[in-house]
């Protein structure tokens, strides 16, 4: 009987790892180590490009480099892990309840906003997973049908981070191209910092701050959100913005599935892994991508919640996985080089390097590196079996 690696979630981390650990079985030739990725759909679903327009668009099939590759798909969602025997209780698509073994677990599941104010379930949107961001995109593209008003004109997003400075600054040309160019659009960014992009270097700051003063994206800085409608957005200070159209990128926390892991976890919800990235306290667990809390290197620095971490945390953990299995020292994970690209709409972009967030690059030179990441370097590679493993090699170079 085959020993089975069971990865959860097919997202950057999952099939990175799913790979990752179908390639070391190869050069090991160890036919009696199957993969198999549990996740909802066969597919990697480019998450980093929900806040563009067709959003429908943004998914790559993963059936034939699986195939290419040996490693088996089961479509279902992940309900209940029981770790004492082993195995993961899973709904199939059919909603039938089933269970799938395994010899060593990959938890790649992934993260979601936590609409934790009062009404933003209900009545926010957000671009956190396909579906939401596609009802998004349905919904601006039906404002044109609304009454000029101030709440239809109005756009507030809510959080500051890298995904609502992205959303926002894209938002003035798709509210154009759907209101016409004389409707007074407006487009806020509530944050709680006093400062705008307050979380980044002074120099990255400058930067979105002359982007956004250039698009007319307005900050609203010290904004504690209240409570939320379909009229619009009460702050705490008591300020109303009327919005029929407000978005949430603030409060993200990893799949909740981590919680039946018995493990130390962050405030985000992530599990505390090893060097090896198996989390601490399981022999037979590991976790990648937006569920690991992963030291990258020497200095201090932990992995982010971000594509870029995912791609290398993924190819790691798969690798050290199959070590585990084949009885060979494994990989410990390291991820020196940071890098940040920065959509900011029709203004361009902004490269920077380091975690001190150096600005490299500016506007169109910019919009050109963000543009070969998001289109080519972070969707799957070929459904070549020599490619695939090439690129699935932990120590392959990524940024």
């Amino acid at each position: 009987m085959k020993q089975q690696v069971l990865i959860l979630g097919a997202g950057f981390a999952g099939m990175w790892a799913a790979l990752s650990a179908a390639r070391l079985t190869n050069l090991h030739d160890r036919g009696d180590i199957e993969i198999t990725v549990l996740a909802p759909q066969p597919e990697l679903r480019i998450r980093p490009r929900f806040y563009e327009a067709g959003v429908e668009s943004f998914a790559a099939p993963l059936l034939p480099l699986f195939a290419a590759t040996g490693v088996k798909f089961i479509a279902g969602s992940a309900s209940e892990i029981d770790t004492a025997s082993k195995q993961v209780w899973y709904h199939t698509a059919h909603d039938q309840l089933a269970a799938v073994h395994y010899d060593r677990l990959i938890m790649a599941t992934g993260s979601h906003i936590n609409p934790i104010f009062p009404g933003a379930k209900e009545h926010a949107f957000d671009v956190d997973q396909l579906e939401s961001a596609a009802r998004l995109e349905q919904h601006l593209t039906q404002l044109a049908e609304h009454a000029d008003s101030e709440a239809r004109n109005t756009v507030v997003v809510c959080g500051g981070g890298f995904t609502g400075i992205e959303l926002a600054t894209e938002l003035p040309a798709r509210l154009r191209a759907i209101l016409g160019d004389t409707a007074p659009a407006r487009v806020i960014i509530a944050d709680r910092s006093p400062v705008v992009g307050g979380r980044y270097s002074q120099e990255l700051c400058d930067v979105i701050k002359q982007a956004c003063d250039e698009l007319g994206v307005e900050w609203m800085l010290n904004a504690e959100i209240a409570a939320i409608n379909k009229q619009g957005v009460t702050f705490k200070n008591g300020q109303f913005i009327a919005s029929n159209t407000v978005i949430m990128t603030m409060g993200v926390q990893a799949s909740p599935l981590t919680m039946q892991i018995p493990a130390p976890r962050d405030a985000q919800g992530r599990l505390h892994v090893d060097q090896n990235l198996k989390v601490i306290g399981q022999d037979d667990i590991y976790a990648t991508g937006d569920v690991a809390y992963a030291s990258t290197d020497d200095k201090g620095n932990s992995a982010l919640m971000t594509c870029q971490h995912a791609i290398m945390l993924g190819r790691f953990v798969g690798n050290n996985v199959a070590a585990d299995m084949i009885g060979i020292s494994p990989q410990p994970y390291q991820q020196v080089n940071y890098v940040t690209c920065l959509d900011l709409g029709a203004w361009g972009a902004v490269y920077s390097e380091g975690w001190d967030q150096v600005v490299k690059s500016t506007r169109t030179e910019a919009k050109k590196i963000k543009v070969a990441i998001t289109s080519e370097l972070i969707y799957p590679p070929k459904a070549e079996k020599e490619i695939a493993f090439a690129a699935a090699d932990p120590l392959a170079p990524f940024v």
